[in-house]
């Protein structure tokens, strides 16, 4: 039977060549084509596995940010670690201000761990011009508002500009140090950062100590 059969199939191969042949071919070319696609679909998300995911970068990556259009005045958002940080461009005014309502702050020396050793400072800040947070409030983690223009004394009577956090009612000075009696028990964060030049900052490490 097997001599039969393989009789049979050498019959037919040799009966039908030209059109075995010309399949042949085709199987061959789509063979070819079909691996290669397979190929190529399998080295796409092995080679974008070499690139750090979104949640990598969320997770970790500095944040550059050019504050060269920044106002006097100004606060801009910029998204580091998935956290919300305020850029802030103080004025004259606003950094005279800080020394004038020192007693009404609970951390007013920023004694607690909120900020690098580099702001440890009045003004929280590498350069006293830019004032630079974590925008979460330390009491529940909301979101506290820029008043200012003179809307934050309604907050808190002889201080023009601030923050304050509808939520509970936490109030922070334009430096971030917390205010006594409300919930919030510690001074908005001071994330890590660097200047890279006068109009260019690093959200994320610090400059290496010399």
């Amino acid at each position: 039977m097997s001599n039969v059969s393989v009789d049979a199939t050498e019959s037919a191969h040799n009966e039908n060549q030209p059109e075995n042949n010309t399949r042949r071919r085709f199987l061959t070319v789509a063979t070819s084509v079909v691996g290669g696609v397979g190929a190529v679909g399998a080295a796409v998300p092995f080679i974008a596995s070499w690139n750090p995911s979104a949640k990598a970068k969320a997770a970790g990556a500095d944040v550059e940010v050019d504050i060269s259009g920044i106002e006097p005045g100004q606060l801009i958002r910029v998204m580091w670690r998935s956290k919300p940080v305020w850029i802030v461009r103080r004025t004259p005014e606003i950094l005279e201000q800080l020394g004038n309502h020192e007693g009404e702050l609970k951390d007013p020396n920023s004694e607690a761990e909120q900020q690098p050793v580099f702001a440890q400072n009045r003004f929280r800040s590498l350069k006293e011009e830019y004032l630079i947070l974590v925008g979460i409030c330390t009491h529940l983690g909301c979101s506290p508002q820029h008043l200012k223009g003179g809307a934050f004394e309604e907050i808190v009577e002889g201080v023009p500009d601030g923050f304050f956090c509808p939520c509970h009612g936490s109030k922070f000075d334009m430096a971030g140090r917390v205010f006594q009696n409300v919930p919030a028990p510690l001074n908005l964060v001071v994330p890590p950062y660097q200047f890279v030049d006068d109009a260019t900052v690093i959200i994320g490490s610090e400059a290496e100590a010399v």
